[in-house]
């Protein structure tokens, strides 16, 4: 496959994925966010490799970015963030828990948790997401693939129907959300 190909390939795939987003999928996600900023509530954040990455845009965009243009001030943090809590925690403890036990004796009822996985079945996304049931904080989840496990225990999903394995299409969709989300309040 020629190069030009390859890109034009990929640019119709990811076409074809945000042609699908749209207000229906958008609302539940601006509502808990209405909500969390009406009320003070924290947002915390997680995802791995480049779903961590955009975890800590969205905190950038959502939390620093507004605020310093005076538009909304939200509490929101990366937990994938502190390389030495991970690391240590990882080490300490397992991979598996290293969301779970920054959020254990953190996490409140009135909190939510946006967890990104493009599979939907990262043990350490799905330990963190059960805590937070237990706690009753909300949970907003951004999938790919068929879902997995994330799409049926997020109290609200965003969720991008991929063959497995197409991530990029999958974290630039959820990148793009990050951003509708953005402007959003940027616009307000």
């Amino acid at each position: 496959m020629a190069s030009s190909e390859t890109a034009t390939t990929y640019i119709s795939g990811l076409i074809r994925v945000l042609n699908k987003i749209d207000d229906d999928q958008v609302a539940p996600i601006l509502s808990v966010l209405d909500d969390a900023l009406e009320r003070r509530a924290r947002i915390f954040v997680i995802g791995n490799g480049g779903s961590a990455a955009i975890a800590s845009h969205m905190c950038s965009d959502l939390g620093i970015g507004l605020k310093r243009r005076g538009l909304a001030n939200f509490d929101i943090w990366s937990l994938a963030d502190n390389i030495a809590v991970s690391t240590a925690l990882s080490n300490d403890l397992s991979y598996e828990d290293v969301f779970a036990a920054q959020l254990e004796g953190l996490l409140r009822p009135s909190d939510v948790l946006i967890a990104f996985s493009a599979s939907g079945n990262s043990p350490n996304i799905i330990s963190a997401v059960r805590l937070a049931n237990q706690v009753g904080a909300t949970v907003v989840g951004f999938t790919g693939f068929d879902g997995g496990l994330l799409l049926k225990l997020a109290d609200v999903s965003f969720h991008v129907e991929t063959p497995v394995g197409a991530y990029g299409i999958v974290e630039d969709a959820h990148l793009v959300l990050n951003h509708i989300l953005y402007n959003h309040y940027a616009q307000r």
